[in-house]
């Protein structure tokens, strides 16, 4: 699979295609189905697939304290996307500029003009273009008198409930991992790159991996029983989480940090994946350092008590 970043980087790398765009945030069920609808297509019509994302997503442009939790990073987006055997994914920067451009002229001038897509599947609340005047009718519009076809994809169900990211967000708030995991096809997990923190946790004697969230808002915050996966070694750990701002130090942006149990290596630089089994407590701020550490120290001996029920 191949990134191109923004519209102008689209050179000679395809001449058509089948085309499929959204937030995909979660790359849920729904995106799935969708998304392996589109691969069908591509192969019935020998053609490239393309999936146009849009970063930062567009409520996350126009309204950013406001904007919904976000569910997975940019990059997490592209490697559930990979997995699905998508060819190409499309990443266009969401300025102002572009939330200016008419729905009418998006099609005209990027999806017809420069994509040459042949077939455009979309999901049946997608809107696009200045004041979101674009939708599946006026894509179809067009196709009627171009050389395309366009398919809105209904919404997806499972077990009653309505397969969404807003879905996935509200079952994660509730702490119904089962729930999530049900209409993720997956544990809900993040993953990221250990990086330098301040080393305050190791001083409190409970050093932890620090991981970057890219994104504003997170759709978790608190401390939870974790299970974690290291990308570069294949080995797997639980440990407990503290996902936040971390108030007890006035930290400002949210930041993951993750306590292995029984763990001593050096793993800068490391990927991992971080499940999230069972919350432990919200986040909240201490009066003291002494106070922080032995609320860690109940944290540890209960997560690990879940550990252990778990493992037997």
């Amino acid at each position: 699979m191949k990134i191109i970043r923004g519209i102008t980087n689209l050179k000679n790398q395809f001449t058509q295609c089948v085309l499929t765009l959204g937030n995909f945030d979660g790359v849920h069920l729904g995106h799935q189905q969708l998304i392996n609808h589109l691969i069908e297509k591509g192969k019935q019509l020998n053609l490239p697939t393309v999936v146009m994302l849009f970063e930062p997503q567009p409520l996350e442009f126009f309204s950013p304290n406001n904007a919904p939790s976000r569910l997975t990073s940019f990059q997490e987006k592209v490697i559930f996307i990979e997995k699905l055997g998508i060819d190409y994914i499309i990443a266009i920067p969401f300025t102002q500029t572009f939330a200016n451009m008419p729905a009418s002229h998006f099609i005209q001038d990027w999806l017809i003009n420069k994509l040459q897509a042949k077939y455009i599947t979309i999901g049946d609340d997608f809107r696009f273009g200045f004041e979101r005047k674009g939708d599946i009718t006026l894509l179809q519009q067009y196709a009627r008198n171009h050389d395309f076809a366009v398919e809105s994809m209904p919404t997806f169900v499972w077990n009653n409930f309505r397969i969404s990211s807003t879905a996935v967000r509200q079952a994660l708030l509730n702490c119904d991992f089962e729930l999530a995991h049900c209409l993720l096809g997956r544990n809900y997990t993040i993953q990221g790159r250990v990086v330098h923190g301040n080393a305050l946790a190791r001083q409190l004697g409970f050093p932890t991996a620090n991981i970057h969230l890219h994104r504003k808002k997170p759709a978790l915050q608190g401390v939870y029983l974790v299970k974690v996966k290291n990308s570069c070694c294949n080995q797997t750990y639980y440990g407990i989480a503290n996902i936040g701002i971390r108030p007890t130090i006035d930290g400002k942006k949210a930041i993951l940090e993750v306590n292995l149990f029984d763990f001593s290596d050096k793993i800068y630089g490391q990927y991992l994946d971080i499940t999230f089994i069972q919350k432990l407590r919200d986040e909240k701020k201490f009066d003291s350092l002494a106070e922080l550490k032995q609320q860690i120290t109940q944290d540890v001996c209960t997560a690990k008590k879940i550990s252990a029920q778990l493992t037997n």
